[in-house]
C-alpha cells in the first residue's frame, strides 16, 4: 500500500479532513505546515521565532523556512513507516526541494491525491459554517446543524461565522489557490504521481476512493 503522499486540494475541498480519517486508518503521521508552524511558535524554536518575524509584518513565510521546517518534521522517527502531507509543497520549489529531502532520506513520495471540489459547492460549504466562541465546535447551516438554530449543543452559547468564512473572503482564497497551484498540479501531473478524486461529495465514499488508490 502506498504510504507516503500529499494531499492538495482548494480550501473547503475536504482534503484537511480526508487527511486526518487516513492518517488514524493508517496509523501514520498527518502533517500540515499550519500544525508545524503552531508547534515552533509555541516552543519558541529559531524556526519558530523567524517565521513569526514574517508573519508579524504581514508577510508570507519563504521557502527555505517552510522547507527547513519540513525537514525537521521528516527527520522525526514516527514517518518512518509514512506520512500524509497537508498544505506542503504549495509551490514547484518547495515540491522540487521535497523530491531531493525524501531522496536524501531514501524514500519516493508514492502519490499525490488532488481531492477536487467546485467553487460554488466550496463556498456554499464555507459560508454555512458556524463555529461555537466557548468550545470550538463547528457546525453548519444544512449539514450538520446544531439542535437550536444558532445555539451551540454543548454549552447554550451563541454561535458565530467568522470573517474568514465569509463568501468574499473564500472567493479571493480560491483565486489565489487557482494561480498559485496550478503549477505544482502541473508538476506532479508531468511525474505520473496525481490522482484527482472528486470531493464534492459526503467523506465517507471519498474515504473509500482514496483507501482504493493506495492499494493499487
Amino acid at each position: 500500500m502506498k504510504r507516503r503522499m500529499i494531499f492538495v486540494g482548494p480550501p473547503g475541498a475536504g482534503k484537511g479532513s480526508q487527511a486526518k480519517i487516513l492518517a488514524n486508518k493508517l496509523n501514520i503521521p498527518h502533517i500540515s505546515t499550519g500544525d508545524m508552524f503552531r508547534m515552533h511558535l509555541k516552543s519558541q524554536t529559531p524556526l519558530g521565532i523567524l517565521a513569526k518575524s514574517y508573519t508579524d509584518q504581514g508577510l508570507l513565510v519563504p521557502d527555505d523556512v517552510t522547507n527547513d521546517m519540513v525537514k525537521v518534521r521528516l527527520n522525526e522517527s514516527d514517518v518512518h513507516d509514512g506520512f500524509i502531507l497537508d498544505g506542503y509543497p504549495r509551490n514547484p520549489d518547495q515540491a522540487q526541494y521535497l523530491d531531493q529531502l525524501v531522496k536524501d532520506l531514501g524514500w519516493a513520495i508514492d502519490v499525490v491525491i488532488n481531492v477536487t471540489s467546485e467553487d460554488e459547492v466550496i463556498i456554499d460549504r464555507i459560508t454555512g459554517r458556524r463555529t461555537c466562541p466557548v468550545c470550538g465546535s463547528i457546525y453548519h447551516i444544512t449539514n450538520y446543524p446544531p439542535k437550536v438554530e444558532g445555539i451551540c449543543d454543548k454549552d447554550g452559547a451563541t454561535l458565530v461565522q467568522r470573517k474568514d468564512d465569509s463568501r468574499e473572503t473564500i472567493t479571493k482564497r480560491l483565486e489565489v489557490y487557482n494561480n498559485e497551484t496550478f503549477p505544482l498540479i502541473a508538476y506532479y501531473k508531468s511525474k505520473g504521481l496525481l490522482i484527482d478524486v472528486d470531493g464534492n461529495r459526503d467523506l465517507e465514499p471519498v474515504t473509500k476512493d482514496i483507501l482504493e488508490i493506495l492499494e493499487q
